[in-house]
């Protein structure tokens, strides 16, 4: 099946959907870091992105009719930045909001399906409308604002489009939900919103996958010691929390979900950066000096999933890109270590300073999360293929 992946960044979401059985006819990033980590890895031979016919390239000025009839999934993630808690909030009045382009690519190249993600900051009260707008764009692509058409004046003209029940044009079931990356096994408590849609001739009915992992089932299993076992952590270093007891008492017997995936679970098999020497063989795993803690901001404990990675307005956070120690000490988690957060396999190698590549990592979406909905996408497609044979 094909694909275009737009605002493909460090290649988060394009390698989850390359996983998953999609094929990228187009690969777009104009950020010159992220394809410089993309090309790195093209270089290195590294699949599935040795493969990727990447552009770096402005989406405004790129076209995808010439793809019509051809792509069965158009996803990316656009800028999140103009709805992001850590950003300046401008919405729609933010340059850098790309949803406008998302909804293009979807008109000129008529997919069958589209999947984008975006910060959960989307969903907060302040921008209900405007996500509305973007919905209703996203099931009417073909209805343009008009020239001098502000995007509330748009947004009231799809309103009445909708409601009218008359359209015949290029249309999209589209449904949007707040996914936290922890519940389908990603090491690190982010929640994000996703917004799928299949077009509206397949007559394809679905829904979000529900999530495999949970926090009842890790609580069970580190009151109960095979958490610990697993880890061959000593009985006199195993913090349980009050949280996880009293999550158990209430709890009669094991969830039937898999446990979350701790910090512990992703980087445990990796030697302490502190102690190894500079010319270390292993990709992007070097010490960076400079953590401290302060309030609000005080790290991810070992024996959780980690916070949400953050890439940050002005530069990473201090205090949030962080492991915190059972003594309390805290140090900035490696690149390596990120990577492993958000699902990377070891061999991808990030191109940039820690600084940069952190913020690559921190814009990126959970490779497994983004396999995990792109399969179920595509199992609902080919059953479509299926349907039409069988017929």
């Amino acid at each position: 099946m094909r694909s275009i992946e737009l605002f493909a960044g460090a290649g988060g979401l394009g390698l989850g959907i390359s996983q998953a059985g999609f094929h990228p006819s187009m690969v777009l990033e104009w950020d010159p870091y992220c394809c410089d980590t993309i090309r790195e890895n093209q270089r290195r031979d590294i699949a599935p992105v040795k493969s990727w016919p990447l552009r770096q390239a402005d989406v405004r000025r790129a076209t995808f009719s010439h793809l019509e009839g051809e792509i069965d999934l158009v996803s990316g993630g656009p800028p999140c930045q103009p709805f992001s808690l850590g950003g300046k909030h401008k919405a729609q009045a933010d340059k850098r909001d790309m949803f406008p382009e998302a909804v293009r690519a979807v008109r000129e190249a008529k997919p069958k399906a589209f999947m984008f993600e975006n910060v959960k900051g989307l969903t907060r009260a302040s921008f209900t409308s405007y996500f509305e707008y973007i919905k209703l764009q996203l099931v009417y692509p073909e209805c343009v604002a008009k020239k001098d058409e502000t995007w509330t004046e748009h947004l009231g003209r799809l309103e009445r489009h909708h409601t009218s029940g008359t359209d015949k044009g290029l249309s999209y079931n589209v449904v949007a939900r707040v996914l936290n990356a922890a519940n389908y096994g990603i090491p690190q408590k982010r929640e994000r919103v996703f917004i799928v849609g299949f077009r509206n001739d397949l007559g394809l009915e679905w829904r979000f996958p529900e999530g495999t992992h949970s926090w009842n089932a890790l609580a069970w299993d580190q009151v109960k010691g095979t958490y610990w076992d697993r880890h061959k952590v000593p009985k006199k270093e195993r913090l349980i929390s009050e949280r996880a007891l009293k999550v158990v008492e209430r709890l009669d017997h094991a969830s039937h979900e898999k446990a979350w995936r701790t910090v512990r679970d992703a980087i445990n098999d990796l030697p302490d950066p502190e102690k190894l020497k500079r010319e270390n063989k292993i990709l992007n795993h070097r010490f960076q000096p400079g953590a401290r803690s302060y309030p609000g901001h005080t790290g991810s404990p070992m024996d959780e999933p980690a916070k949400t990675l953050k890439a940050g307005v002005h530069g990473v956070p201090g205090g949030e890109n962080m492991l915190r120690r059972a003594d309390g000490s805290v140090r900035y988690f490696t690149v390596r270590e990120s990577a492993r957060l958000q699902c990377f396999p070891d061999d991808y190698l990030f191109h940039g300073s820690w600084t940069e590549t952190m913020r690559q990592l921190g814009n990126a979406v959970p490779v497994n999360l983004a396999a995990a909905l792109a399969r179920d996408v595509r199992e609902h497609l080919k059953s479509l293929e299926l349907e039409t044979r069988v017929a």
